[in-house]
């Protein structure tokens, strides 16, 4: 098989591996190229005048010059137009970076000092390696066990932080096979420049393989793992993941994706940021018709890896 070189690049930007990237460098063209056309046309203005109006002896007078309506029309109309352009196109790249596609293969990505930790759905876990098929939708849900820290891949021209305490997620589709970098992009303590990992494209047949060879080593899918902790924790005794009976608690199933609201007036949706608060900080936000301080907290007594396996189990209840 092919493999592109890590470390090779196709011109002065890394190798584009999505069509998001092919967008942003487009983007980043265009704005080179206005602004080297800006630049000759102000400084090249600037110095053809000075040249052209310099006094050829003491005598000589500056002549009178009026102002031109039509050319102050058009230097201040034409930088706005491009402007707004400019404002235009990167806001729709921004919106189709920002728009998790239904359906993405998901991934947990955990950051820590000084590694990411992968996990898949299967269990199956990986440190410093993301392994994704080619020309298909896939989304990392990042988070950190200690420091804020930031998951960063080049080619893809993507990145986002991950937070300690929360959830927060990118996505994308990589139309190349190959090794990619992923850097970690904010400063999180002495060995923050080793932080180094790869995400390595295949093809879907590859990627099956490397799945069930992960299963084969006999850990648990995510949910499975989830599913259990719901049972050891009792959490079924209040909640029900059945049907959509209520005990003490509201009802979980099919819950994610839908909205609640609480007894303060708001609509909140239920998503993995909302799952993972409502276990760690229950009497935070309070669904409509159920009573105050009935839940205990979860804080301290859960890692990383147990809370990912619980919202998973969460999401997985269709």
């Amino acid at each position: 098989m092919m493999w592109f070189n890590i470390a090779k690049a196709q011109s002065f930007m890394p190798t584009q591996g999505t069509q998001i990237a092919k967008q942003v460098d487009n983007l980043y063209g265009f704005l080179l190229i206005t602004s080297f056309i800006a630049c000759v046309l102000v400084i090249g203005g600037m110095l053809y005048f000075a040249w052209k109006y310099k006094r050829k002896s003491p005598n000589d007078k500056t002549a009178y010059i009026s102002h031109n309506a039509t050319l102050e029309f058009l230097w201040s109309f034409i930088p706005l137009v491009i402007f707004l352009a400019v404002f235009v196109w990167g806001w729709f790249i921004y919106h189709e970076m920002r728009t998790m596609p239904k359906n993405a293969l998901e991934i947990n990505v955990l950051g820590k000092q000084w590694a990411w930790e992968i996990e898949y759905k299967n269990g199956f876990k990986a440190v410093n390696e993301v392994v994704v098929p080619v020309n298909t939708d896939v989304k990392l849900l990042l988070s950190s066990s200690d420091v804020i820290h930031s998951f960063y891949i080049p080619s893809f021209r993507i990145k986002q932080d991950a937070v300690p305490g929360r959830y927060t997620a990118l996505w994308f589709n990589a139309d190349k096979l190959g090794e990619f970098h992923v850097f970690c992009t904010e400063y999180c303590g002495t060995a923050h420049s080793g932080m180094i990992g790869k995400l390595r494209v295949v093809t879907r047949e590859e990627f099956d393989r490397y799945m069930e060879e992960g299963q084969e080593e006999g850990s648990l899918p995510l949910a499975k793992r989830g599913e259990k902790l719901f049972a050891l924790k009792a959490c079924a005794s209040c909640h029900s993941v059945a049907d959509a009976s209520t005990k003490v608690g509201p009802s979980l199933y099919k819950k994610f994706g839908t909205e609640e609201h609480m007894t303060d007036g708001t609509a909140i949706k239920v998503d993995e940021n909302y799952l993972r608060e409502s276990i760690l900080e229950p009497n935070k936000h309070i669904v409509k018709g159920f009573p105050t301080g009935v839940m205990p907290t979860f804080q301290g007594q859960l890692n990383e890896n147990e809370l990912n396996a619980l919202v998973e189990y969460i999401k997985e209840l269709k």
